[in-house]
């Protein structure tokens, strides 16, 4: 099958703050020079985050772990668990469509998808909510047929069931997910024949039912946020690296594409940063003298897309952004970025144009 990139792109990706710190996490298992081996969790942690794979995160993706873009595109196009085109804005459905599920009457779920969301795959419902594809065996035959929905399977379905799972969910409801007729799990629909003793005490719901629950992220998108970072390998107690040891290490180490990266080595205080734009519309920071395409796409990958973040900078933030502005060290302080930024809110963008031209600020 002929996978490609959808024909409409946003204009840009970055990680959230938080799944920034979780993507570094999962670089850091890997030594120095071997960092593509990260390709998988980070592409995928990028359409948690966004829901489907776009150009601008592949690429994003690419430029942190220092891999040419035709190497992220291939790993993104072979493997289908990566959705290349928009999806619902509340789920993705997936229909398994194999042979146990077809037999149980997966074609009935199909024909549910078809009717509530769309006469074909991969395409949006009319209000967005929601999208739908038939996928290869997910392996819960024994409660066929099956949907994946979100991140969790719904099992035991039948096309009413389906519907109300859908209703439900466009109501802003989050249904458990597992087994829909009673079961606790795939256990035969008769009851347990044999280990019942390790049928008393259990959880309400069967392991991955009950994470779920407890999670409260069945459909959520991926901040970084939910889950706190796993990296014990980067806390470990009383170990010294050398001087030499960490040089050696920063010329091994492909320069991140988000120039967050290096934020541990700084010196100052980090500003407060946004994860994005107020109502989704960032200011021209290259109207402020010295601050071009480049540094403002760096700019936005610290969370700063406002005049106003800017203006309130002291000493300690300027320094802090001098020092991850990569190429650009001191840019900040040498251009006078917090005085052209307090002019631009006292006097309006018209005068302070006027006034740039002779660098009066």
């Amino acid at each position: 099958m002929l996978r490609r990139l959808h024909k409409d792109q946003p204009a840009s990706f970055a990680f959230t703050p938080a799944n920034y710190v979780w993507a570094q996490g999962q670089i850091s298992k890997y030594p120095a020079g071997r960092q593509a081996s990260a390709i998988i969790p980070l592409l995928w942690r990028a359409q948690e985050q966004e829901g489907w794979l776009s150009r601008p995160a592949i690429e994003h993706v690419a430029n942190m772990l220092g891999l040419a873009y035709i190497r992220a595109l291939e790993v993104a196009t072979f493997y289908f668990m990566f959705q290349l085109q928009p999806v619902g804005s509340v789920a993705h459905v997936q229909i398994c469509g194999t042979t146990s599920c077809m037999i149980c009457g997966a074609e009935d779920l199909i024909a549910v998808c078809k009717e509530l969301i769309s006469s074909s795959a991969h395409t949006l419902s009319a209000d967005g909510k929601f999208s739908w594809e038939e996928v290869e065996c997910m392996g819960a035959c024994a409660n066929a047929p099956m949907a994946q929905i979100g991140k969790d399977y719904y099992e035991d379905l039948t096309a009413a069931k389906l519907r109300d799972l859908i209703a439900r969910f466009s109501n802003g409801e989050v249904p458990v997910p597992g087994p829909q007729n009673g079961r606790y799990a795939a256990e035969p629909l008769s009851g347990l024949t044999s280990l019942k003793e390790f049928d008393s005490g259990r959880q309400q719901y069967n392991a991955s039912a009950q994470r779920a629950v407890d999670l409260h992220d069945t459909v959520k998108r991926i901040d970084g946020t939910e889950v706190p970072t796993t990296t014990p390998w980067l806390a470990k107690a009383n170990v010294k690296q050398s001087d030499d040891a960490k040089s050696a290490a920063a010329k091994a180490t492909p320069r991140a594409a988000n120039p967050a990266a290096d934020a541990q080595t700084a010196t100052g205080k980090q500003p407060a940063a946004l994860i994005a734009p107020r109502s989704g519309l960032a200011d021209d920071l290259q109207k402020i003298e010295g601050i071009g395409p480049a540094l403002e796409k760096l700019l936005n990958g610290l969370g700063v897309f406002h005049f106003d973040q800017m203006a309130s900078w002291g000493s300690d933030e300027i320094a802090w952004i001098d020092g991850n502005l990569k190429g650009f060290r001191g840019r900040a302080s040498r251009d006078k970025w917090v005085a052209q930024a307090k002019l631009i809110g006292e006097v309006g963008m018209e005068e302070f144009l006027i006034r740039a031209k002779t660098k009066n600020y």
